[in-house]
């Protein structure tokens, strides 16, 4: 936990949170960088306009000649020390390991006297516009072959680049998607010590508020000074101080020193997603800065467990359920859901764990990713990447990486959770009072479910009128098929909100207003 949480509680409900300074709809659009020299009139290419939703550019005029490419060069020393754990066997995900400089040289794209019809044209405008830096051919393969330990010590993230256009007539959605995103997404180097790593963060404001995951910025639970350090997709760095985090859903939130042009994000909806819309996720898996990868929403309403050195002791607190038995211990047991630090092997075992709503996708998703974006086809932020799953690999020196099962928190939730923890510091996660195990573990088990094994005096579920021996099917409308996902919904929902708890209570289905109590 940070030590930058001393700052007032917020006890809002869902509905009532405060919304996230410049993280609306209509965020700052990237600004247009600078562009080779103009050519003469007579050669400039009329140029199509820009898609919906993008900025309508100012077209510059088309270079006469491509840039050479100049490549400066940079060597780090191996790192030392040791590194936070692996709590399960296999490959899930967060703080990729600390990075290194690598070569970048601008590159412009030579310039073009016809115009070939093309299904992209609504695109190109956007792209040209934008006059990207390339230069990045090529770049990290070296790196991520032989120097897949990085220092510990914050250094700048590898290959700031930005987007690589070769050619402008056959540029497609997901460049234009890359275009726009990439600004608002940032490289995150966190050391303490012999500990350290990196992950991706999320702009929230112009001045420099970011969100990301808990785990990146405790190298999950490991210290609570961390040293910061931001780089931008433009290669500038910033140093950075924790705001507040968020252990529970393991989110927090961080702020840079010194700026005040950044590009927020802009915020989608993710309670209005479909299984199989296009996802991209972006961010620096392994330190490889504004990485952009694409997939399809795998599946929605999903939860999962996951083990985290971060997440303070619940065994005094009810609603936890895993493992089918709902003991409350923090004990995931063989989840093959967790946070990968893909750095040196694990050294001790987490000793608690986590229940989130999760987004599921298959947009590739690897060590350093998290905390990145995941955004819809326009190119806004509907879940902030978290976990992957692994295949049960055994071995502890073995690389963690993507099977192409990821998981994003959605961005209802983090916005939520993001602006509580820049009003006060920290969050809150409701408590609806009820100890729970799965439904489909019982002998006589005809239905999945929470199965409510008891209530607490007093607590949310005991007002409403629950009791022992009812399973629970929804909660704020969202399916219920186990006690996990009970426990993650009801988290997700801010202290003192109200909830809509559907149940089965001999054989016939109920539904009661809960007020939720505050999960401490």
């Amino acid at each position: 936990m940070s030590d930058n949480q001393d700052i007032r509680p917020e006890d809002g409900s869902a509905a009532d949170a405060p919304q996230t300074p410049d993280a609306s709809g209509d965020a700052t659009t990237p600004q247009t960088p600078a562009v080779a020299p103009a050519a003469p009139a007579a050669s400039t290419p009329a140029q199509p306009a820009a898609p919906a939703g993008y900025p309508a550019p100012a077209y510059p005029p088309a270079p006469t000649t491509p840039a050479s490419q100049g490549y400066p060069t940079g060597q780090q020393a191996a790192p030392a020390g040791q590194y936070p754990t692996q709590p399960y066997p296999g490959a899930g995900f967060g703080v990729g390991p600390a990075p290194q400089t690598q070569p970048v040289g601008p590159e412009s794209a030579p310039a073009r006297t016809e115009k070939k019809n093309s299904g992209a044209g609504k695109v190109v405008g956007l792209l040209v516009a934008a006059a990207l830096v390339g230069g990045a051919a090529g770049l990290g393969a070296t790196w991520a072959g032989a120097n897949l330990w990085g220092p510990v010590g914050a250094s700048p993230a590898a290959g700031p680049s930005v987007v690589t256009v070769n050619n402008t007539e056959s540029v497609n959605a997901t460049t234009a998607i890359a275009t726009k995103v990439l600004p608002s997404v940032v490289t995150i180097s966190v050391s303490s010590g012999q500990n350290g790593g990196t992950g991706s963060g999320v702009v929230l404001s112009k001045d420099g508020y970011i969100l990301t995951n808990t785990h990146v910025v405790t190298i999950d639970g490991q210290t609570a000074s961390p040293s910061i350090s931001v780089t931008t997709s433009d290669g500038r760095i910033f140093s950075a101080k924790v705001v507040g985090t968020d252990p529970i859903y393991d989110l927090a939130v961080i702020k840079v020193s010194g700026a005040t042009d950044l590009t927020p994000i802009t915020w989608g909806d993710s309670s209005k997603l479909n299984v199989g819309d296009e996802t991209v996720a972006i961010g620096a898996p392994l330190g490889l800065a504004n990485t952009v990868t694409t997939g399809i929403v795998s599946a929605l309403n999903r939860s999962i467990e996951i083990a985290s050195s971060a997440a303070p002791r619940q065994g005094d607190n009810t609603d936890n359920g895993g493992n089918g038995n709902g003991n409350g211990n923090g004990d995931n047991g063989n989840s093959p859901f967790y946070f990968d630090f893909g750095q040196q092997p694990p050294t001790q075992q987490a000793n608690e764990s986590i229940k989130i709503a999760v987004i599921q996708t298959d947009a590739p998703i690897n060590p350093g990713n998290s905390g990145g974006a995941l955004v819809d086809s326009a190119g806004k932020l509907v879940g902030i990447n978290v976990a992957i799953a692994s295949t049960g690999s055994t071995s502890s020196s073995s690389q963690s990486g993507s099977i192409g099962v990821g998981f994003s928190i959605p961005s209802d939730i983090a916005h939520r959770v993001a602006a509580e923890l820049m009003d006060g510091g920290h969050a809150t996660h409701g408590l609806l009072g009820a100890t729970v195990r799965d439904a489909a573990s019982m002998p006589s088990a005809t239905m999945t479910g929470a199965d409510i094994v008891s209530v607490t005096s007093g607590g949310g579920a005991a007002k409403a009128g629950l009791r022992a021996g009812d399973v629970v099917t929804s909660f704020n409308g969202v399916p219920v098929g186990s006690a996990v996902d009970l426990t993650a919904q009801v988290r997700a929902a801010a202290a003192g909100s109200t909830a809509s708890v559907t149940f089965v209570r001999d054989g016939q289905t109920q539904t009661v207003q809960a007020t939720l109590g505050s999960l401490k």
